[in-house]
């Protein structure tokens, strides 16, 4: 038999060599020094000084806040967010009386932040709420009548929403008389003690419809187009109202009849 004996190795024996990185060819080390001679300046005083400076002007820069000036104020500044936006504020500014004074000046705009101004979101909710009263108008007056005809009962309303012998507002036309009690409005729906909200979904809707788009109209100062402007009154043909006599009828769409005054 064989006899085989294993000596461990001495510390002296596991000791691993240094390592030693292979030089690098000289074509390799003439093309590094090419590179880093075009790309790397020289660091000179001139450039140090160059680049103190510009650390000062960028600890210094306070740009971002300084708030920006504000432009003048011209008659065309103020066209041009028209054109580009209506709003009812610019709208309000139009309505100050300016005869003889410039178009634009500081009295002018503190008359209408006095007078006129009205916060975006209250305009928003007026809006809201001129645009449901024309859809009950519309819904509880006109809801079984063809399109031009729910659009004539919304045409008289805005023509009366722009007569000043009526409210200047939607709402205003619609439940004017309402608090005098029952089936003393203009519009039996608005005082007959039920709901004035629709029931009828489908009917709903579509009145919803139509008075968002009527009352746009109206924002732009003009009206269904229906029927005339003069139109300030209707009635069903299932009745004869002794008013009825004393005014020109214009126009008979569907179940309603449609009158001016002489």
């Amino acid at each position: 038999m064989l006899a085989i004996t294993f000596h461990p190795a001495s510390a002296e024996e596991l000791a691993i060599a240094p390592v030693v990185p292979i030089e690098l060819p000289e074509g390799i080390v003439e093309k590094r020094q090419e590179f880093h001679a075009v790309t790397q300046p020289k660091l000179t005083s001139t450039l140090v000084a160059a680049y103190a400076e510009r650390q000062k002007k960028i600890e210094a820069f306070d740009g971002f806040d300084v708030p920006a000036p504000l432009p003048e104020l011209t008659e065309e500044v103020l066209l041009g967010y028209i054109d580009r936006q209506r709003n009812q504020a610019l709208d309000a500014i139009e309505r100050v009386d300016i005869t003889a004074k410039p178009a634009l000046n500081a009295e002018v705009l503190s008359d209408y932040v006095t007078k006129d101004f009205v916060p975006t979101e209250k305009r928003v909710k007026l809006a809201d709420d001129e645009k449901l009263c024309l859809a009950q108008a519309i819904y509880h007056e006109a809801r079984g009548e063809s399109r031009e005809g729910q659009l004539a009962v919304a045409n008289v309303i805005i023509n009366r929403a722009m007569n000043k012998r009526y409210p200047s507002t939607i709402c205003g036309v619609v439940f004017q008389n309402a608090d005098k009690g029952k089936f003393r409005c203009q519009f039996t729906f608005a005082c007959d003690g039920r709901s004035d909200f629709g029931s009828e979904r489908a009917a709903w809707n579509r009145s919803m419809k139509m008075a968002e788009t009527a009352f746009h109209e109206f924002q732009d100062g003009e009206t269904p187009g229906v029927v005339p402007n003069s139109v300030l009154f209707y009635h069903t043909t299932a009745v004869k109202p002794s008013w009825s006599r004393s005014f020109h009828r214009v126009a008979a769409i569907g179940s309603h009849l449609f009158y001016a005054k002489n």
